[in-house]
Formats: structure tokens, sequence, C-alpha cells
């Protein structure tokens, strides 16, 4: 990835980008409350006591969300704090009843830690580590809805008190490509963990994204937040825009004012929400509600063993143990349910070979990436509402394997399976495809595929070896893609000699 700079009238300016994610924690309850969490229920119809700050009703942390944000830190190998305290953010807004946020500005739960992306899919080598400065657990607040009519607005507040865990990241990132890409990875690795969802779509991860310019080597300039940015692509749009932004300007003799601002993806254009607050601001002070959290080693150590396999080790073994290539087991490894479901797959295919899974990895993963994926993605499927299942797809290379059916047969019989859900042997049986050894049937078809190309025959023997493919595509042409190729190739090449 070459280095990125905005070209301004004056000359070059260098991005400096930091996110503040916040993460929907996955649990049944919410933060502090036993309210439900599921997602498109009906408005207001999951709100507890506590959501609504009913007098005397007092927060009690769901130890659940407690343990995901843990694990979380433990995946990005950051600092676990054995103490940790909630603090009130004070905002009087329609949106959290109680008229304060219980957050974590002081003492976070997870302190630094790293996430290493990947600059250059083709590369595996360049990489970069972005640190991330903490992770604190807080609670989300309501939605508001404002209808057309000037004077009316209705508050949702199924979301309020949800947790979330805000991950922020340090000032590491320098293009939009960087900042795409370690959103990518933390949304893959918050999958892996199973603490977040990472549907950006639903709201359940979005992005605050800091954005600030200046000379190469020079301090850090003012930064503009632009908030709950809800899609890889559009942080990336905001980057860039934003940037621009900036860089016209202060070459213009204006100044960049630390502001809120909002991004509207029509008009693919930032604009100004509000000023920027500061913690003094809020008023952030001790939440007497809640004493301190007080994490055990027990715990710490039951939330360690409860980690998944991580991405970049998956890959890793994928690449050492399997044989895989670089770029093959980056793909396969960047969602956790395509690695599941390859996982399947090659267990599936080794138990039918009978063969330990590294000597049936190669084939299923290029099966996998080459022929279901372009497939599904020619349907406008994925693989979780695929009609072929890792058995199916076993069951499928089997025929491949054992002969009984060529590569170029195989792709039809994926056609017909996508198309009625049927098993690959069915298919064969019939429609009658399996692959002919008939060494008789194919010397006949070669015969007259020499008689009529008299000429390209007499071009072969004298040099131009390059035909031999044409010789074999024809010869698989008139036996309806059903000839064994190795039965082609040896018979070719005798009677060409």
């Amino acid at each position: 990835m070459s280095e990125y700079r905005i070209q301004g009238a004056t000359g070059e300016w260098e991005v400096v980008i930091g996110l503040e994610v916040h993460a929907q924690v996955t649990s049944n309850a919410k933060l502090f409350s036993g309210a439900a969490t599921a997602f498109g229920a009906e408005p207001n119809t999951q709100v507890s006591l506590v959501d609504a700050a009913m007098p005397g009703m007092l927060p009690v942390p769901n130890m659940e969300c407690i343990r995901q944000a843990v694990r979380t830190g433990m995946a990005i190998n950051a600092q676990i704090n054995k103490w940790s305290r909630f603090d009130r953010k004070n905002y009087f807004y329609a949106d959290l009843p109680q008229g304060y946020q219980i957050s974590q500005l002081y003492h976070p739960i997870v302190g630094e830690g790293s996430i290493e992306i990947q600059l250059d899919d083709k590369n595996p080598e360049s990489t970069k580590t972005i640190g991330i400065e903490r992770i604190h657990v807080e609670q989300d607040a309501g939605k508001l809805m404002h209808d057309q009519h000037p004077t009316m607005s209705y508050v949702d507040l199924n979301r309020s008190g949800v947790a979330l865990m805000e991950i922020v990241s340090r000032p590491d990132m320098r293009s939009p490509a960087e900042a795409g890409a370690y959103l990518s990875k933390l949304r893959t690795i918050l999958r892996y963990v199973g603490s977040c969802d990472g549907n950006m779509d639903q709201g359940s991860m979005r992005a605050d994204v800091n954005v600030s310019v200046r000379r190469p080597g020079e301090p850090y300039g003012t930064r503009t937040e632009t908030k709950n940015v809800n899609s890889v692509r559009f942080v990336m749009a905001v980057v860039e825009q934003e940037a621009k932004r900036q860089v016209a300007l202060i070459e213009d003799g204006g100044a960049v004012v630390q502001e809120t601002r909002l991004y509207d993806p029509d008009r693919n254009e930032t604009r100004s929400m509000r000023s920027k607050e500061d913690a003094h601001d809020y008023r952030y002070f001790p939440d007497p509600d809640l004493l301190p959290l007080e994490l055990d080693d027990a715990f710490l150590e039951e939330c360690r063993a409860s980690l998944p396999e991580l991405p970049d080790a998956k890959r890793h073994r994928y690449e050492t143990a399997l044989g895989l290539s670089a770029y093959n087991a980056g793909v396969l490894t960047a969602d956790v349910e395509t690695a599941r479901w390859f996982e399947a797959l090659l267990a599936e295919t080794a138990a039918k070979a009978k063969k330990p899974e590294a000597e049936v990895a190669k084939q299923a993963a290029n099966w996998l990436i080459s022929e279901l994926f372009g497939a599904l993605n020619k349907l406008g499927k994925g693989l979780d509402n695929s009609p072929v299942s890792p058995a199916a797809g076993a069951e499928l290379l089997a025929l491949i394997a054992d002969g009984t059916i060529s590569g170029s047969i195989a792709k039809q019989v994926l056609e017909k399976m996508l198309e009625s859900g049927d098993g690959a042997a069915a298919i064969v049986e019939r429609e009658g495809l399996k692959q002919t050894s008939d060494t008789g049937a194919i010397e006949a078809a070669i015969d007259g595929i020499l008689a009529a190309n008299a000429d390209k025959v007499d071009q072969y023997k004298a040099g131009k070896e390059a035909l031999f493919g044409f010789f074999v595509g024809q010869t698989m042409k008139a036996m309806a893609g059903k000839a064994n190729p190795g039965v082609v190739n040896e018979l070719l090449k005798k009677k060409l000699a």
C-alpha cells in the first residue's frame, strides 16, 4: 500500500485517524437490568423500571456483559484491570431517561492492547500494528425518531441500557484504507470471540471517526469527530472527505474547529452537528449506586480458557499445518462463519477420502473459494444461506477424487445442486454424467479428431507442441466432457508419437 497523502494547493498533507468503536455486547439482558436485548422488537417493549429511571430503582451489573468485555480485551492482548469503576456522564436528553449515562472514564475495565492489520492482501508480510488505548463498558442510549410534523418526536427506549463496549484506538492510522482494514479486523475478532455480532447495518457496531490533518512530521492538528458511522465503506469515505475539507479550509486561511460532525452518505459529505464537549462538560463523577468491579484470578482464567482460536492463529495454522497459500488462508479466516464452514467441509472430505485433513485441504479450499463462492455470488447468496451444505460439498469432492466425474462436469453438477438442493451422487446418476475410461470409445473419438485435423497433426509433429491442448479440448468436447482426462492425455500422446 503506497503512502497516502492529500495533495493541497500548497503541498502535501498527512491525515491522522483514530476510531472509537461502539460494539453492542452479545447478551440476553441489558447492562444493569433484566430487560431483553433482541433486535427489531416493537418500540418500548423491552424497557424495565431501571431503564425507565423509575424512582428507587438501582442498577445491578450483568456479569455476562463484564465477561464479554474481558474476553474481548484478552483477544487483543490488552491489559485487563482487576479493579475498575463506573462513572456517571451527565447529560439531559430524551433518549436517556435517568439524565446520565453510566460509563467508565477514569478506570476502564480494559487497558492498552493492539491489533495487527494487513496492508496488502497479496503481501502477507505487509502489516501494521494499531494501538488500542482502552475498552470501557457503558450503557447505550435510546432512539429518537422525528416526525415530519415540526412539533412531534418519538422515543424508543428498547436500546436504552443495552451494554456497549467502547473500543478506543490510538491515532495510528494514516489512510482511509488503514481505517477500513482496522475496522474490518476488529469486527472479525469480535465475531470470533462472540462478544458482538458486528451487524453494522443494525447499529450493533458503529464508529466515531476522529480525523485531523498536518504537514508530514509536524504536530497533530485539530481533530473533528464524525459520529455513528455504520459501515466500513462509509468510514473510509468519511476519512477521505473530512481530510479534504480540512485541507481546503486551512489553505483558504481558516481554522479547523474541534467539533462533532455527521456523515451524509447520499451527498458523501460531513456536516457540523455541535461543538465537541470535553470531559468537564459532562461533570463525570463515580456512580454512587455501584461498587467498583473487582475481578479475581479464577474469573480471568475462565475467560481466557473460553476464547476460541483467533483469526491470526487460525490463518497461521492453515498455512503451516494445512499447507494453504497465504491468500487462501486469509480468505477462509476473514469471517468466523466462513472458517467454520470450511472446517466442516474439510472434516467431511477427509472422512470420505479416509485421509488426513492436510492431504485434502488444498482441494477443499480451492473448490470452496473458486467454485462455490463464485456460484453463490451469481445467485446473490452467501454461505449462511447456501443450498449446498459442507457434507454435500464433500460428496461432490469425493466424486472428483475417485474419478467418477471430471472437474468440468463437477461445475455442472454444482449448478444443479444449487438449483435443486439434491446431492451430487444422485444428480450424476440421474443425468448420466459419470466419467468414462472406456479406451475404445475414447480412441475412436481421437481417431476422428486427428483425421479431421491432419494439418494440425503435421504442425504438432513439426514442433508446435502447444497444439496438444487443442487435441485434448476437441476430444473432451467430442466425449461431452465425460472422458477421463488422464486416459485422454495418455492415448493422445501415443497416437501423436
